[in-house]
C-alpha cells in the first residue's frame, strides 16, 4: 500500500511545468510590450493596426491588442497548468493557434488593414517556432495524460 504525502500530490507533471513556464513567458512578454525602452517607438503604439511602429526588443511589431493577447494567453497557461490534461491541451491547441497565426501572417499584406494584430516577418517566424515548440511539448510531455486521468477517476 502506498501513501501519498502532500508534496507528492501537489507535484506538477512535466507537461504542467511546461504549460506554467510558457504561460509565465507570455505574461512577461505582454507586460514588457507596455514598457517604453524595451518596446521601441513606444509613442507610435496603436490599439490595433499595422500603423503601430512599436517593436518589442526593437524586433517584434506590437500593439495594445497584441500585448493584451499575450497577457490573456499567459493567464490561460497559468490557469490550465493546474492539471496535466488541461496543460497538454493548452500547449497543443495553443501551438495550433500559433501555426494558424503564422500562416495568416505569411499570406496577408503587412501594409493592409488585414494586419490588425499587427505582425511583421520576425513575428511570423516566432509564431512558427512557438507553434511547433508548444505542440511538441504538449505531445511529448503529455503522453499518457488522458489514460492516467481516466484511471485516476
Amino acid at each position: 500500500m502506498t501513501t501519498h504525502t502532500p508534496s507528492s500530490r501537489n507535484a506538477r507533471t512535466p507537461v504542467q511545468q511546461a504549460a506554467l513556464a510558457v504561460g509565465a513567458v507570455f505574461l512577461l512578454v505582454g507586460v514588457l510590450g507596455f514598457v517604453p525602452g524595451i518596446t521601441t517607438h513606444y509613442d507610435t503604439m496603436e490599439f490595433a493596426a499595422h500603423h503601430s511602429e512599436a517593436k518589442l526588443l526593437g524586433i517584434f511589431q506590437v500593439s495594445v491588442l497584441h500585448n493584451i493577447v499575450h497577457l490573456l494567453f499567459g493567464v490561460a497557461g497559468l490557469a490550465l497548468a493546474r492539471s496535466a490534461g488541461t496543460a497538454r491541451n493548452y500547449l497543443v491547441v495553443g501551438g495550433a493557434v500559433y501555426l494558424v497565426l503564422w500562416l495568416y501572417g505569411m499570406f496577408i499584406d503587412h501594409d493592409s488593414a488585414a494586419n490588425f494584430v499587427p505582425v511583421n516577418t520576425a513575428d511570423n517566424w516566432l509564431h512558427f517556432f512557438l507553434g511547433i515548440g508548444m505542440i511538441a511539448l504538449g505531445l511529448l510531455l503529455g503522453r499518457g495524460t488522458a489514460g492516467r486521468a481516466r484511471t485516476a477517476g
